[in-house]
């Protein structure tokens, strides 16, 4: 349930690195354990200002996360937007910036979230694969 197409003047390469993009991050929110895990790095480093003010390294922790559904337990229906997206490429690494906005539909009516996310991809034996999330407050 995501959303996003390609921008107008947007390039392959780029299309290739915002397609994963979309296919990692919609594995978080669907409880794709595999997907999650087959697109970030064993040695992930990532910042998550709203869990802990530390760094948190590894996938143990993603993976309670991912499993227990934390992102869209109560929800229905749920998509993600991402504002004001920014790509830099260099080489076999990207760094990709943007506001993550994330919309469920629960019990209640309607909720949104949003927080700014960078993402740091390395091309890693021919795929890509997260290595560093940094998340700050919108």
């Amino acid at each position: 349930m995501s959303t996003g197409s390609l921008k107008t003047g947007e390039v392959p390469d780029e299309a290739e690195v915002w397609d994963f993009l979309r296919r990692h991050l919609e594995s978080i929110f669907a409880g794709d354990w595999a997907t999650y895990e087959a697109t970030t790095a064993p040695d992930l480093g990532l910042y998550e200002h709203f869990v802990t003010s530390h760094r948190i390294d590894g996938l143990d922790f993603h993976r309670f996360m991912i499993e227990h559904a934390w992102a869209t337990r109560e929800a229905a229906e749920w998509r993600f937007d991402l504002l004001e997206p920014c790509l830099q490429r260099y080489g076999e690494t990207a760094i990709v910036s943007y506001t993550l906005m994330l919309t469920t539909a629960t019990a209640e009516g309607l909720r949104h979230r949003s927080h700014n996310e960078t993402r740091v991809l390395v091309r890693l034996e021919g795929s890509w694969q997260v290595v560093h999330v940094h998340k700050s407050p919108a």
